[in-house]
Parts: C-alpha cells; sequence; structure tokens
C-alpha cells in the first residue's frame, strides 16, 4: 500500500526487453535520485509513477524492476526512458497524508489540458468511460501515483474529463512540472470507491438470486 505522497522524482534510465517476442515485458534501471534506498530490500515494492513494482536488484541510488507485457499493457511510462514519480510502499505507523493507494493502476488517462490559474494550475485529465462510476467531485484520484483531489467531473459519451488542482508544492516536487497536453498518466481510483460500487452491484444482484432459488426449490 501507498499513500500517494511522492518520495522523489527519479528517472528510468535503461530498458531492456525481456524476450524476443510480442508476450515479453521489459526490465528496466531507475536512478532513484533523492529516494532513500539504505533500508530497501530486494523484494520490496515502490511505486513507479503509481505502479506498485518490485525491486529485484539494487546498485547505489538506482534500483532494478521486471515489468510483465500484462503490466505494460495497462500502464504508461514504464517501457521508456524518463522521469517518473518514486514512493516507497508505507509501513504500520506512517502517517496516512494522501489516501490509500494499492499501486494497482485501473486505467490510462490523457492530458488534455495544463494551464496555469492564480498560483496553481489546472490539470484536466481524459478518463476511460468505465471509470466514471468511480469518479466524484472532492473525491480522491491517483495520477502517475501522486494523491490529488477531484475538483469537478464532465462526463463525454466515450471519456470522463476530470479537472484537478495543482499547487506549485506539488507541481515542484513530482514529474507533473514536465507533463504535456497529450501525455498519458496511470490513474487508480479511490479504493473506497470501488469497494462501494461492488456493493451497489451486489444489492441488485442478490435479490435475483433469491427469486432463482425460490424457482428452483421444491
Amino acid at each position: 500500500m501507498f499513500t500517494g505522497i511522492i518520495s522523489a522524482v527519479g528517472r528510468i534510465e535503461l530498458v531492456t526487453p525481456l524476450g524476443a517476442d510480442e508476450a515479453s515485458g521489459v526490465t528496466a534501471w531507475v536512478d532513484a535520485a533523492g529516494l532513500d534506498l539504505k533500508s530497501l530490500k530486494v523484494g520490496d515494492s515502490i511505486a513507479v509513477n503509481g505502479a506498485c513494482m518490485t525491486a529485484v536488484e539494487l546498485s547505489g541510488t538506482r534500483f532494478r524492476f521486471d515489468a510483465s507485457r500484462e503490466s505494460l499493457s495497462r500502464t504508461v511510462s514504464l517501457d521508456r526512458t524518463g522521469p517518473v514519480n518514486l514512493e516507497r510502499s508505507m509501513r504500520l505507523g506512517d502517517s496516512l497524508d494522501g489516501h490509500l493507494v494499492t499501486g494497482h493502476i485501473d486505467g490510462v488517462g490523457k492530458v488534455r489540458a495544463f494551464r496555469p490559474v492564480g498560483e496553481s494550475y489546472e490539470l484536466v485529465v481524459s478518463a476511460p468511460h468505465e471509470l466514471a462510476p468511480f469518479l466524484a467531485e472532492k473525491g480522491s484520484i491517483a495520477v502517475n501515483g501522486v494523491s490529488l483531489t477531484v475538483n469537478g467531473v464532465i462526463d463525454g459519451a466515450d471519456v470522463t474529463d476530470v479537472s484537478i488542482n495543482i499547487i506549485p508544492h506539488t507541481l515542484a516536487n513530482t514529474m507533473f512540472n514536465q507533463l504535456q497536453v497529450g501525455d498519458g498518466v496511470n490513474l487508480e481510483v479511490d479504493p473506497v470507491a470501488r469497494y462501494v460500487a461492488r456493493m451497489l452491484v451486489m444489492r441488485q444482484v442478490e435479490p435475483k438470486r433469491e427469486e432463482m432459488r425460490a424457482a428452483l426449490t421444491p
């Protein structure tokens, strides 16, 4: 589990295919920059642009992770060099300053707008329409692993636009300062919203199951 509070901005320096066929994943070396790796062990989890990855090798300020083709098909930015948000997994007793983030990406969004508004920036992300039920004004969302508050939601035919305010501190301490319109971003919805949606579905399903049981009972 993570909190969505970025520990450091690192950089994927080298990406190498794990095999020759299209089903193969990649292995990537990350320069962790300001992230404290002294207590990190092989097998520990690190969120890389919001995706939970396992450190499989350590070398100084660098670590290596493997990403399967399944992971790559559901994320962006893990199979190419460039800046990435990094966060160590939380420990019991750590302060939860953001919100609970699992590191399991729900979908890839696209930056629709990124413009200054006063001292801050407005980030508008087009999210896949299937995530619409989990997005609500003043709710939480993780964008490239950053815990953010949703300011507004506009549902379209194919996508749902989410408006988010980025304060100067967040801009300065994440890779958001390098985002461009059209860039893809990893999205994770609030896990609480996911469970609520599941409960609502089951409340509709259970009565139908009871009717079926009654009909089959001699």
